[in-house]
Formats: C-alpha cells, structure tokens, sequence
C-alpha cells in the first residue's frame, strides 16, 4: 500500500477509471451480441435497428480510451457486413438455438403431453361414471316397473269385485219377466177352443 497522499489518490483514481472503462467495455460487448442474437433469430428488422446504435456505442468507446480505433473498425465492418450478406442472400440463416432453449422446448412439450394425458384420463373417467348413470337408471325403472305391475293387478281384481255381475242370455232380466209373454196365433185358437168347451159342460149340466 502506498504511503505518500498522491500515491494513495492515485490508487483511488485509477480504480474509478477501470470500473468506468469495464461498464463502457460490457456495454460495448452487449450490444454486438444483440445485434447477432438478432440475425441468428432471423429478425433483420430488429438487426437494422441495432445497427447504428451499437456503431455509436463502439465510436464512444474508442474516444473513451477502452479500445483501438482500429480495432473498432474492424468490428463495425464485421457487423455490417453480417447484415449486408444476409440481405442479398449471399449467407442463409440457421436459426440456432442455446442449451436453455432447447431444454425450456422440450420441458414445455413434456407438460403438453402429460396435460393431454391427463385429460384423456379424465374423458375416459367421465365415460365410465356416465354409463354406470344409465345402468342404475335403467335398473331404477325396471324395479318401478316390476312394482308398478302387481300394484295394477290389484287394482284390476277390486274393480271386477266391485263391477255388478253381468247376466247370462238365458238369464232374463226383470222388466222381461214383468211384461206379458207374446201368444201365437195357435196358442190364441187353443185358448179359445178351450174357453166354448168350459162354457158348454155347465150349460149342459143345467139341462140334465
């Protein structure tokens, strides 16, 4: 450590300029990757917007001190010319894709199926619990039918009971049996026949 008061502030100083020097240097270093992870995704549009502004941030960084002005050239073509190759179709994208992406895919496909799983699994629950509804309504129905049929028997057997007996036909009813029989016309000859017969056995009598 040093001793002197200008050694000591400038140890102070030049640990100000290296934390300043690293965030212009980061920030220089974010801003390329942007604009690549925006040409490896295939979003031109988003690439030619970063364009200028990570120039900007590499011109700021030369006149910052943090790097060569060549160095920063060469960096800016490169970009450039990424972009350029890609527009006239000299270069074709492959779209690439990192570890973390690859494994949030295959995480997300595997909820997917076990979702579709599961609903399967609940479709088919759903099935089974709606046939075995109908099974015991059917049963429920066959059993009220199987009671409703005694009961109308029953009901059948006390109306008979309390229903008059129908007569035969050779059973007469009474108004038959009130109104004088119908004579024919031999039965009306015999009757009178037997009437002259009767009035003729007393007048003889007399005589004798």
């Amino acid at each position: 450590m040093p001793n002197i008061k200008s050694a000591k502030k400038r140890v102070l100083i030049t640990k100000k300029k290296n934390a300043r020097n690293r965030s212009d240097r980061s920030k220089m270093n974010n801003a390329i990757k942007a604009f690549n992870k925006a040409i490896d995704s295939a979003n031109l549009e988003e690439a030619e917007r970063l364009l200028p502004l990570t120039m900007s941030i590499i011109d700021k960084s030369v006149t910052a001190g943090i790097i060569h002005k060549n160095a920063a050239a060469n960096k800016k073509s490169a970009i450039s010319k990424r972009l350029s190759d890609i527009k006239s179709g000299k270069v074709t994208i492959s779209v690439k894709k990192d570890n973390k992406t690859i494994a949030t895919e295959k995480a997300l496909a595997a909820k997917q199926a076990r979702e579709a799983a599961r609903a399967e699994f609940r479709a088919k629950q759903l099935e089974k619990e709606a046939e075995k509804a109908d099974k015991k309504k059917k049963t429920v129905k066959e059993t009220a039918d199987k009671k409703e049929k005694p009961a109308k028997d029953v009901e059948k057997a006390e109306k008979k009971e309390k229903a008059p007996k129908k007569t035969t036909k050779k059973a007469e009813s009474p108004a038959e049996e009130k109104a004088p029989k119908k004579t024919t016309k031999k039965a009306e000859k015999t009757e009178a026949e037997t009437a002259e017969v009767k009035a003729e056995a007393p007048a003889e009598e007399k005589a004798e």
